[in-house]
């Protein structure tokens, strides 16, 4: 009787101290811990112009400096925009200098001769109504001679009046009215030339900063369509930490306080700084409250980044903070 007994008291002390065990971890505050995950800064690489690509210098992984040639792309439409524009500043040009040098010197002679013989030909005409008009004062010619050689010789005089004013502009030039309206479509032409030429040269795409490439989206021969990313550039030196927090939480993060992150893909941790929290809530999540009542708890988002750059760090690596 006392074998069984001794058996089944030991069972009840273990089973009891169990029990204790348990309850006093139910009433232990459960550790915190938050995951997130690294970010990077992401450039996606397009041409503000449409075209075939023709020449891609990049594979997936490839690492890149600043200015180096990613992709450039083939429009035959930009190629004949470019002829027309140039032909347009030539045009221009050549017309804005006529309008600036003016009548050439065989115009300006021959609108002085012509002035010259009007002249001639008004003191011709009024020497001829001098004698007319004297044989008129001794009743010789009737009224109607005196005044049609009156009539020629004032018509002769406007003509030669008229041919000295045309002498006179061509001598002059262009007006500065004229000279300033051909030199501005000159400048409108040569603005239409920089404007294709800055299309095409858009169309030589070049790494904006240093990375690495993540996605090549289109090959060679392939149609990329205006603004369309063809090539997906990742810049790891640009890198944040980037957590989900809940509101009740979000005193535990105030701008520039330094924590210690776990990256459990590299077996390490490394201080982050707090740099940024959301100024309005992403999302919520149902949470009950000490006192009873439920409320909508909202989520922020909080980004910390690294005190100095760590190797081997890549973005979507998950990161911890806490227990």
């Amino acid at each position: 009787m006392k074998k069984t007994t001794l058996p089944l008291a030991g069972a009840a002390v273990l089973l009891a101290a169990l029990s204790g065990w348990a309850m006093y971890q139910a009433y232990q505050p459960v550790p915190y811990r938050l995951q997130g995950q690294i970010e990077a800064r992401q450039y996606h690489v397009s041409s503000k112009v449409p075209g075939r690509v023709a020449d891609l210098q990049v594979r997936r992984g490839d690492p890149v400096s600043a200015g180096d040639l990613l992709f450039s792309l083939e429009s035959p439409e930009l190629e004949a925009r470019l002829q027309q524009a140039r032909a347009g500043v030539r045009a221009a040009e050549a017309m804005a200098a006529e309008a600036d040098a003016g009548a050439r010197t065989q115009q300006i002679q021959a609108a002085r001769d012509d002035w010259q013989r009007a002249l001639a030909a008004a003191n011709l005409h009024q020497a001829t109504y001098e004698r007319v008009q004297a044989l008129f004062d001794d009743g010789v010619v009737a009224r109607q001679k005196r005044d049609e050689a009156y009539a020629q010789w004032q018509a002769s005089q406007y003509q030669a009046s008229a041919a000295e004013a045309l002498y006179r502009m061509a001598e002059e030039g262009a007006r500065t009215e004229t000279r300033q309206a051909a030199e501005g479509q000159a400048d409108a032409a040569r603005g239409q030339l920089a404007e294709v030429q800055a299309v095409l040269a858009d169309s030589q795409m070049r790494a904006p900063r240093s990375g690495e490439i993540a996605q090549v989206l289109l090959q060679e021969g392939e149609l990329a369509p205006q603004g369309f990313p063809v090539v997906t550039l990742v810049d790891m030196t640009d890198a944040w930490a980037l957590f989900q927090v809940r509101e009740d939480r979000l005193a535990d993060f105030p701008e520039g306080e330094r924590l210690m992150l776990t990256i459990p893909a590299l077996a390490a941790a490394y201080p982050f700084e707090v740099v940024y929290r959301a100024v309005q809530g992403e999302f919520a999540t149902w949470r009950a409250t000490e006192s009873g009542a439920d409320f909508d708890m909202r989520t922020f988002e909080v980004e910390l980044r690294p005190e100095a750059p760590i190797p081997g760090l890549r973005a979507g690596m998950t990161v911890l903070l806490g227990e």
